[in-house]
Protein backbone atom coordinates (compact mmCIF):
# COMPACT_ATOMS: atom_id res chain seq x y z
CA UNK A 1 0.00 0.00 0.00
CA UNK A 2 1.36 3.39 -1.01
CA UNK A 3 1.55 5.89 1.84
CA UNK A 4 -0.87 8.76 1.32
CA UNK A 5 0.01 12.44 1.73
CA UNK A 6 -2.41 14.16 4.08
CA UNK A 7 -2.68 17.02 6.52
CA UNK A 8 -4.44 17.22 9.87
CA UNK A 9 -6.44 20.37 10.51
CA UNK A 10 -9.30 21.66 12.64
CA UNK A 11 -12.73 20.50 11.46
CA UNK A 12 -15.19 23.19 10.36
CA UNK A 13 -18.79 23.07 9.19
CA UNK A 14 -17.50 23.27 5.62
CA UNK A 15 -16.24 19.71 6.21
CA UNK A 16 -19.64 18.32 7.24
CA UNK A 17 -20.62 16.70 3.92
CA UNK A 18 -17.25 14.97 3.57
CA UNK A 19 -17.20 13.85 7.20
CA UNK A 20 -20.77 12.54 7.01
CA UNK A 21 -19.91 10.60 3.84
CA UNK A 22 -16.89 9.14 5.67
CA UNK A 23 -19.09 8.07 8.59
CA UNK A 24 -21.50 6.37 6.19
CA UNK A 25 -18.62 4.43 4.61
CA UNK A 26 -17.45 2.86 7.90
CA UNK A 27 -18.86 -0.63 8.55
CA UNK A 28 -20.69 -0.85 11.88
CA UNK A 29 -20.57 2.89 12.50
CA UNK A 30 -23.41 4.29 14.62
CA UNK A 31 -24.86 7.51 13.22
CA UNK A 32 -27.48 9.27 15.32
CA UNK A 33 -30.17 11.20 13.48
CA UNK A 34 -30.17 14.26 15.75
CA UNK A 35 -26.64 14.45 17.16
CA UNK A 36 -24.94 13.71 13.84
CA UNK A 37 -27.21 15.87 11.70
CA UNK A 38 -25.79 19.07 10.23
CA UNK A 39 -27.48 21.02 13.04
CA UNK A 40 -26.19 18.66 15.73
CA UNK A 41 -22.60 18.79 14.51
CA UNK A 42 -22.84 22.57 14.13
CA UNK A 43 -23.90 22.86 17.82
CA UNK A 44 -20.98 20.64 18.80
CA UNK A 45 -18.41 22.58 16.75
CA UNK A 46 -19.78 25.90 18.02
CA UNK A 47 -19.17 24.74 21.61
CA UNK A 48 -15.80 23.20 20.69
CA UNK A 49 -14.44 25.24 17.76
CA UNK A 50 -10.77 24.19 17.95
CA UNK A 51 -10.67 20.60 19.14
CA UNK A 52 -12.19 18.40 16.39
CA UNK A 53 -9.89 17.31 13.56
CA UNK A 54 -9.99 15.98 10.01
CA UNK A 55 -7.33 14.27 7.91
CA UNK A 56 -7.43 15.64 4.38
CA UNK A 57 -5.67 14.39 1.25
CA UNK A 58 -4.01 16.82 -1.18
CA UNK A 59 -7.10 16.68 -3.41
CA UNK A 60 -9.32 17.81 -0.49
CA UNK A 61 -10.87 14.40 0.22
CA UNK A 62 -11.54 13.77 3.92
CA UNK A 63 -10.05 10.43 4.91
CA UNK A 64 -10.28 10.68 8.69
CA UNK A 65 -12.17 12.56 11.38
CA UNK A 66 -12.53 12.92 15.14
CA UNK A 67 -15.21 14.90 16.89
CA UNK A 68 -13.53 16.10 20.07
CA UNK A 69 -14.90 18.33 22.74
CA UNK A 70 -14.85 19.00 26.46
CA UNK A 71 -17.05 20.13 29.30
CA UNK A 72 -14.38 22.25 31.00
CA UNK A 73 -13.03 19.28 32.97
CA UNK A 74 -12.65 16.30 30.68
CA UNK A 75 -12.29 15.89 26.94
CA UNK A 76 -14.04 13.23 24.89
CA UNK A 77 -13.37 11.72 21.48
CA UNK A 78 -16.40 10.82 19.39
CA UNK A 79 -16.61 9.15 15.99
CA UNK A 80 -12.91 8.44 15.56
CA UNK A 81 -12.53 6.98 12.08
CA UNK A 82 -10.18 6.61 9.12
CA UNK A 83 -11.33 5.50 5.68
CA UNK A 84 -10.53 1.79 5.45
CA UNK A 85 -8.02 1.94 2.56
CA UNK A 86 -5.92 4.52 4.48
CA UNK A 87 -5.66 2.73 7.82
CA UNK A 88 -2.37 1.60 9.39
CA UNK A 89 -0.53 4.71 8.22
CA UNK A 90 -0.64 6.66 11.49
CA UNK A 91 -3.55 8.88 10.41
CA UNK A 92 -5.78 8.05 13.39
CA UNK A 93 -2.93 8.53 15.82
CA UNK A 94 -1.96 11.86 14.19
CA UNK A 95 -5.53 13.12 14.51
CA UNK A 96 -5.72 11.95 18.14
CA UNK A 97 -2.48 13.76 18.99
CA UNK A 98 -3.75 16.95 17.34
CA UNK A 99 -6.95 16.69 19.40
CA UNK A 100 -4.95 16.05 22.58
CA UNK A 101 -2.81 19.11 21.97
CA UNK A 102 -5.91 21.22 21.31
CA UNK A 103 -7.43 19.98 24.59
CA UNK A 104 -4.22 20.79 26.48
CA UNK A 105 -4.34 24.32 25.03
CA UNK A 106 -7.76 24.63 26.68
CA UNK A 107 -6.37 23.37 30.03
CA UNK A 108 -8.01 19.94 29.78
CA UNK A 109 -5.92 17.21 31.41
CA UNK A 110 -7.82 14.00 30.66
CA UNK A 111 -9.59 12.57 27.62
CA UNK A 112 -12.03 9.68 27.31
CA UNK A 113 -13.76 7.79 24.55
CA UNK A 114 -16.38 5.12 24.15
CA UNK A 115 -15.80 2.20 21.79
CA UNK A 116 -18.47 -0.37 21.00
CA UNK A 117 -17.54 -3.75 22.46
CA UNK A 118 -17.99 -5.30 19.01
CA UNK A 119 -15.44 -2.87 17.53
CA UNK A 120 -12.47 -5.23 17.80
CA UNK A 121 -10.21 -3.11 15.60
CA UNK A 122 -10.88 0.07 17.54
CA UNK A 123 -10.53 -1.59 20.94
CA UNK A 124 -7.26 -3.21 19.89
CA UNK A 125 -5.96 0.17 18.69
CA UNK A 126 -6.80 2.08 21.88
CA UNK A 127 -5.52 -0.63 24.23
CA UNK A 128 -2.35 -0.98 22.16
CA UNK A 129 -1.82 2.78 22.22
CA UNK A 130 -1.71 2.77 26.03
CA UNK A 131 -5.23 3.93 26.85
CA UNK A 132 -6.65 2.52 30.08
CA UNK A 133 -9.59 0.15 29.71
CA UNK A 134 -11.91 0.90 32.61
CA UNK A 135 -13.57 -2.12 34.18
CA UNK A 136 -14.71 -0.17 37.23
CA UNK A 137 -17.38 1.85 35.42
CA UNK A 138 -20.75 1.27 33.88
CA UNK A 139 -21.74 3.59 31.08
CA UNK A 140 -25.34 4.79 30.93
CA UNK A 141 -27.17 7.02 28.50
CA UNK A 142 -30.66 8.43 28.39
CA UNK A 143 -32.46 9.81 25.34
CA UNK A 144 -33.93 13.19 26.13
CA UNK A 145 -37.45 13.32 24.77
CA UNK A 146 -40.66 14.24 26.53
CA UNK A 147 -41.94 10.65 26.84
CA UNK A 148 -38.72 9.45 28.48
CA UNK A 149 -38.51 12.43 30.83
CA UNK A 150 -42.16 11.98 31.87
CA UNK A 151 -41.62 8.27 32.49
CA UNK A 152 -38.45 8.96 34.48
CA UNK A 153 -40.29 11.55 36.60
CA UNK A 154 -43.06 9.13 37.71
Amino acid sequence: MKKVDYQIRVMTMDDYSGVYALWQSIHGFGIRSIDDSREGVERFLTRNPKTSMVAVKEDGAIIGAILCGHDGRRGTFYHVCVREQYRNQGIGKSMAVACMRALKEEKINKVTLVAFTRNALGNQFWKGAGWTFREDLNYYDFTLNEANITEFNK
